[in-house]
């Protein structure tokens, strides 16, 4: 079969009573705008009227880590994707013949979110109903890339085909946002706004910590020379990000672990890394401890503060040292919240000023801790099922774990957050379909009635994540 079959009950239960109240409430909201308050896209995309894709490989396979960590689980090199070296050493440089090697292997996919997206995808963005295999390979590649020099597949004229509402971005804490200013001063009317993640300078086992110190020095104007400095430096560029806009900031760390430090502790760990002598228990407490600042700073100037943890970055040496950062080599770790995020919640969990997601990699903390974390501290809201679990089967394991004890109201809704651009439809697509079809089956099973349903179903796609990054005020 050389067609993808388009089936419009996908994700919905073969159970005919489940599955006309499912359709009812996709139905319900498969047309309302969306809200992406977290993701990766780089803004330099919508920063000027015409920007140029580069090919089909460029814009899906290159950026893309779902993708090539597979293949490379099968023993398909990342050289022969294309994806750059650190050393400058040559890589496939035959986009078509990068293609049809991804093509190829596609049956690897099979079942997995990433076929899903990447099938809804090309038929969703760019029309093509032709199966991803070898022998439809050059035609499919034909086609992209054919549409990609198109007017109307420019970077704005796609958000506003894809009914984006606001769309933030990710960005350092010394970024000097220059794109997010450009779009601004460009009079495009599409709501792009900057996240703040200080990651870089607050883990102190960063590479380059000290460089990226530097870096926050000169963008806040500010000589990082001590902590006082250094948290001066924070909240001068968290007051400049949300001057261009944001409502979040973000911070990953591997675990929840948080600790109040005294000042004489943080500044004697600072001045150890300033001169390059930290430890690795330095540089843990430093990241417990800037996590309760940055959560009183979010009490402070209202931005929400995201949390994401559970995972065991650059597992693969071999990968990141001839790659870098985010190669797919990321492997989820055991979590624990009660006991690590204690010290933070002591501070400012009963504080209704300040939002706290929590997004995490361990799916057996979601009912055991998170939902009633959540389920009690009013400064708490989960976030959707993320990386490995942004999936069907992981969004439904979420919501059986999660709501008994939270409800839906103590979640943040969903996100997409990918670098994946043309994707960001398709994940909304399946989130609201396994959504619509949960519900459904709460209804069958008399918890809920439709009406409720048909309010819950519009929360978890729109409402909730539009609230809880305090989004109402954004759109243009």
């Amino acid at each position: 079969m050389t067609h993808s079959h388009s089936n419009e009950d996908r994700l919905f239960s073969p159970d005919s009573a489940q599955r006309r109240i499912a359709r009812a409430f996709y139905e319900h909201v498969r047309g309302l705008p969306l809200i992406c308050p977290h993701g990766h896209v780089p803004p330099r995309i919508f920063a000027d009227e015409a920007y140029d894709w580069g090919s089909p490989v460029d814009l899906l396979i290159i950026p893309d880590h779902y993708i090539f960590r597979m293949l490379y689980s099968q023993g398909i090199s990342l050289e022969s994707l294309g994806i750059p070296r650190l050393d400058g050493e040559p890589v496939e440089s035959d986009h078509r013949k990068i293609w049809q090697t991804v093509c190829d292997h596609w049956y690897l996919f099979r079942g997995t979110p990433t076929g899903i997206w990447l099938r809804d995808e090309l038929r969703g963005v760019f029309g093509i109903d032709l199966k991803l295999n070898s022998t439809n390979a050059q035609k499919i590649y034909d086609r992209i890339d054919e549409q990609l020099s198109l007017p109307d597949f420019q970077p704005r004229r796609l958000f506003e085909r894809f009914n984006i509402e606001v769309l933030a971005t990710t960005d350092s804490a010394s970024d000097t946002l220059q794109h997010h200013q450009k779009m601004r001063d460009s009079g495009w009317q599409g709501c792009v706004i900057p996240t703040f993640r200080p990651d870089a300078v607050i883990n102190l086992d960063t590479e380059n910590w000290r460089a990226n110190i530097d870096s926050l020095s000169a963008a806040s104007k500010i000589d990082v020379h001590d902590y006082r400095s250094f948290i001066r430096a924070l909240e001068n560029r968290r007051a400049f990000f949300k001057s261009m806009g944001a409502t979040a900031t973000d911070h990953a760390a591997v675990t929840a672990f948080t600790e109040l430090l005294s000042a004489s502790e943080a500044e004697a760990i600072f001045a150890r890394a300033l001169r390059g002598v930290s430890t690795p228990d330095d540089a843990t407490r430093f990241t417990g401890h800037l996590l309760i600042e940055m959560a009183r700073m979010s009490v402070e100037d209202g931005l929400v503060m995201q949390l994401h943890v559970g995972s065991d970055r650059n597992h693969n040496p071999q990968i990141f040292s001839g790659f870098g950062r985010d190669m797919g080599a990321d492997i989820p770790i055991k979590s624990e919240f009660t006991r690590n995020l204690k010290p933070l919640l002591n501070q400012f969990g009963n504080d209704q000023r300040l939002t706290l997601i929590l997004f995490n990699l361990d799916e057996t903390t979601y009912s055991r801790e998170l939902a009633p974390l959540a389920g009690h501290y009013p400064a708490l809201k989960l976030g959707p099922p993320w990386w490995f679990f942004d999936s069907v089967n992981g969004m439904t394991r979420y919501f059986d774990s999660i709501v008994e004890t939270a409800g839906i109201y103590n979640t943040a809704g969903f996100n997409d957050d990918t670098r994946a651009y043309p994707s960001i439809p398709a994940r909304h697509d399946v989130w609201r379909r396994v959504s619509a079809n949960w519900l459904a089956g709460l209804v069958v099973n008399g918890v809920i009635d439709e009406e409720d349903g048909g309010e819950m179903i519009v929360d978890m796609a729109y409402g909730l994540a539009k609230k809880t990054y305090k989004l109402d005020q954004k759109v243009k």
